[in-house]
């Protein structure tokens, strides 16, 4: 429980790579931390809400407003509560969105209104990973402080092989739980 009374949002983007969120989800809360997720509307297609709802206790947030009776997600607040924010899997989408500012989804306004540090686990096809306009937005998040958790290589959605796989859940809370005691000792 080495992560206990940290409070981490998840944050999940529409990849194929988002089912690898509940082995994440699952593996922070083994370590004792408090997790609220939010997603995009992509997500949603490739993984449920209802199922990382089960399994962090608590309801997914992915819009601004709730449709049936008017309560407000507050980003700012999230922003606030977070010891930490993962973005895992994050698409080249979203990734350009964090990189310019582009507040279009509460995903990114809860980004740019977080206090905590940020980490970002990148999720596409090789080719997409490679593009210039992606590593010129991974320098800029990287420029900004955000711990870039660099993907690994293997065989891709695509029937490829090379660099562009979320990086494995295991992996990325091992590396949770080293951030925060270096945070720790220092």
């Amino acid at each position: 429980m080495q992560l206990q009374g940290k409070k981490i949002i998840l944050c999940v983007t529409g990849s194929i790579a988002a089912y690898k969120a509940a082995y994440l989800l699952r593996g922070l809360l083994k370590q004792g931390a408090e997790v609220q997720v939010v997603m995009t509307a992509c997500a949603k297609e490739f993984i449920s809400p209802l199922t990382l709802s089960a399994l962090s206790g608590r309801a997914v947030l992915s819009e601004f407003f709730s449709r049936n009776d008017g309560l407000w997600n507050s980003h700012v607040d999230l922003g606030l509560w977070a010891d930490l924010l993962i973005v895992a899997p994050a698409t080249a989408s979203t990734m350009g969105k964090m990189a310019n500012g582009i507040c279009d989804n509460l995903l990114v306004t809860t980004y740019l209104s977080a206090k905590c540090p940020v980490m970002i686990a990148p999720a596409m096809d090789l080719d997409m990973f490679q593009h210039p306009s992606n590593k010129r937005n991974l320098e800029l998040l990287k420029s900004y402080g955000n711990i870039i958790i660099e993907p690994a290589i293997g065989d891709l959605a695509s029937g490829l092989s090379g660099k562009g796989r979320m990086e494995e859940p295991d992996v990325i809370v091992n590396m949770v739980v080293d951030f925060f005691a270096e945070k720790k000792n220092c």
